[in-house]
Order: C-alpha cells, then structure tokens, then sequence
C-alpha cells in the first residue's frame, strides 16, 4: 500500500498521489487529558543542585515551574478554540494520513505558499504570522500581498501519521505533500522550510522545479556528492550531519566559517541528534510515556537555539511551548517524528556537484540560529536571488520576528508572483 512513496526520488517523479481530503477538528478526549494531568502529578523528579543552570541540559527548577503551570493554569481546551479558527483537513494520500491547514488569503489574488515545520517544533510555530501573510491589509499592507496557506504537519510529526516502513526520508515528503496540493488546484506555488522544511525544499526543487515560482528558506542542511577521496573529508562530521557525503576542508572563507560553526554546534549541543539518528525507537519509548520527558527534551531545544537576553521566555511563553509540545503529545508522535533523523541518515540522499535547483530562492540568515547561513555556501545548492542577514533571531526565526519574517516573504514573493498571474505577450 505504501510502496510509491519509498521508491527513489533522484529524478522527477510521475503525476501526484491519489488523494481524498476530509475537513478535520483538533479535539483531544477528556480521558486523554486526564491521563495526562496524573502523569503530570505523579511525576518523579531527578536529583539536582542548585548551580545547575543549563548547560547540563533542561535546567529543573525551570521544569517544575513548567509542569505546576501545566496542571494549574494551562487551557488546552482555550488553545483548541483558537487553533480550530483556522480550517484544518486530513488528506488520505494513498492510504497515508496527512494533517493540514488551509487557509484562503484575504485578497483579490493571494500568492499559493506552502510552509513546511522542522523538528522539535509545529505547524504551532507559525500561528503568529499566518494573519499578517493571509490578511496583510489588516496589518497595514496591501491587500495583493496576501498569500493563501497550505501548511502540513510533516509525515510522523503532530497530527500526521507515521509511514510505517523503513527507508522514508526527507527526499520522500515532497510528493506527497504535492499531491494535496495538485489536489486543492495549486498547480504552481511557493515554499517556505525552516530546519527539516529547510531541507525538504532541497528535493522538492530537484524532484517538482516546474511547480515552484519561488523558495524561501531560513536553513539548510543540503550537501553535494563530494567524489573526492576520503582522506579529504572528515568522516564523523559528515555522519553527524547525516544527510549525505560533505566535503569538510572547505578552501573559500564563507566555507569554513560555517564548518566552523557547525563544529560547534556538533560538539556542544547535538546530543539529541545522534540518539534521534541511532536509536530512535528506544528514545521513543521514554517520551511515550513520560509528559515531563518529553517536554524537557523539546524545552531544551527552544532555549537553546531562539535569541532571548534575560529571560527565555521573552521569546516563547509558557502557552506556546506546552501548546507545541501538547500536538506531540495528543497523538503519541514524539517517537515517530524523529524517524527522519533515522532515516536520513542511513539512507542518505544527494546530487552530484554543480547541480543546482534554478528556481528563484530567498534566505534569512538568523544570527542565534544553530548554524547561520553563508550566501556563498548556499548559492551552491539554490538560484539565490536574494539573501538578508538579520540583526537579531534564532533557529526559530519565523517565531521570533514573524513581523520582519511576513515582510521578507511578502517582498520576496510579490514579483515572481505578479509575474505569474500576468498574461504574457507571444514571442
């Protein structure tokens, strides 16, 4: 039943997927949530000291602060309301359950885009911007500025099952997603990735260039084949990034100021990587059934990696990390979200040197993210058309400046739009 989606994806494939759609709401059951709340207070905390701080991992105190708000202030049932504004669908893809949000754009020819989410994070993370990209003219903008949404939760993340087969990587998401959006008439669209939608945007470009007007991303993990010999790359990099052969003895300086970063992010803060990409399933067993578990591990990431001065939760309140963690929880998809890990590791996929996606691309750099991008690095991989290095942000960049975020998007994507949409004069 599953086959098509595991078959390679080192060229354009056929037509979309079979798919039927469904409208869908957000609705946990009362028992789950009671569940939860014992699980919640019957917690059995680890041993700590006072100076622990961070750098050991999720800082205690901090947890317990967490989880007393959890039990005692935290509406789920508030945040279900305000998610279930939007209109929400599951998609039947060839017997593969998809969640997604659709959401129609509040002017006279709103702009196709597709968002796709990373890892630890949701579909959740971009409740702050999708009203300045559906209805700009509300914030000030133009009406024309407006996009139309389409915003999955990736296979095996929040709401969307799990392809419970060996061998699904990142290179087999575009066409599925794809075909739900051949299925609601976008033939042509643009995509928008951050972390693994980052790197999902790499293959869709090479798999489906003819429905792209335009890429729009803030990370990238993408790598060219490198057919130099092994004793000119260094190999535990290359397998603690996971995703395919990367030359490592860069010769330009943009290069090897990013390898230099990405060393320090692999030495200091990449712990969750090598467990999500060696022994996913054993992982899955702890977050299954432990709230706090699951929490601390995802807190620890949005602390982490988001650009905040004194206080983390300048960035992220109390309500949105517990409503992000709560789509992982509700569905028992912590587990099964970091497969791609897994899987894109052991089944690596990439294109040979020089093999560029041509299709118009924009980037934002964050200066706090994991791993700041170079435009030299990623005019390597993309049509780069436009490149800007922001002042502050994080990994979690379109949270974090949503409003400088929609802007960048809006800019970006109004020209290759109204050229689009423009009857063209015969040659």
């Amino acid at each position: 039943m599953l086959r098509s989606f595991l078959e390679p994806q080192t060229s354009a494939p056929g037509g979309p997927m079979p798919v039927t759609i469904e409208p869908y709401q957000l609705s946990a059951s009362d028992e789950l949530l009671a569940d939860l709340k014992q699980r919640l207070q019957r917690t059995r905390w680890p041993q700590s000291f006072p100076e622990q701080g961070w750098d050991y991992g999720t800082n205690t105190e901090y947890m317990k602060s967490l989880v007393d708000y959890w039990i005692n202030e935290f509406d789920w049932r508030k945040q279900e309301t305000e998610i279930n504004q939007y209109p929400h669908y599951k998609a039947d893809v060839d017997g593969l359950g998809v969640h997604f949000m659709h959401i129609p754009g509040r002017g006279p020819n709103p702009t196709p885009l597709c968002m796709l989410h990373g890892y630890p994070w949701s579909w959740a993370t971009f409740l702050r911007i999708i009203p300045r990209l559906v209805d700009p003219e509300s914030f000030g903008g133009d009406a024309e500025d407006a996009f139309s949404l389409v915003i999955p939760s990736l296979c095996g993340f929040c709401l969307s099952d799990q392809v419970p087969q060996r061998g699904f990587g990142f290179q087999h998401h575009p066409a599925i997603y794809r075909s739900i959006l051949h299925e609601l008439g976008y033939q042509r669209y643009g995509l928008y990735g951050g972390d693994w939608g980052g790197i999902i945007t790499f293959p869709w470009g090479h798999q489906f260039p003819q429905d792209l007007i335009g890429i729009h991303i803030n990370y990238m993990g993408q790598r060219m084949r490198d057919e130099r010999p092994d004793d000119e790359r260094d190999p535990d990099l290359i397998r603690g990034f996971g995703l395919a052969n990367a030359p490592i003895r860069p010769r330009d300086p943009d290069s090897l100021t990013f390898w230099k970063a990405a060393e320090r992010f692999w030495i200091d803060q990449s712990g969750y990587s090598h467990v999500n990409m060696t022994c996913p399933q054993s992982f899955a067993h702890l977050v299954a059934d432990s709230p706090v578990g699951a929490a601390a591990w995802i807190v620890e990431k949005y602390h982490q990696w988001s650009d905040w001065q004194e206080d983390f939760e300048e960035v992220f309140s109390k309500d949105d990390l517990l409503t992000n963690i709560m789509l992982y929880w509700i569905n028992n998809t912590f587990g099964t979200a970091i497969r791609i890990y897994y899987e894109s590791h052991h089944h690596p996929w990439s294109v040979k040197p020089g093999n560029r996606i041509e299709v118009p691309t924009a980037i934002l750099s964050f200066p706090k993210d994991i791993v700041p991008l170079m435009k030299s690095r990623a005019e390597k991989y993309y049509n780069v058309t436009r490149f800007h290095s922001m002042k502050q942000g994080g990994h979690f960049g379109i949270f974090e400046e949503a409003e400088t975020y929609a802007e960048d998007l809006r800019t970006f994507f109004r020209p290759l739009w109204q050229h689009e949409i423009t009857p063209q004069e015969p040659q």
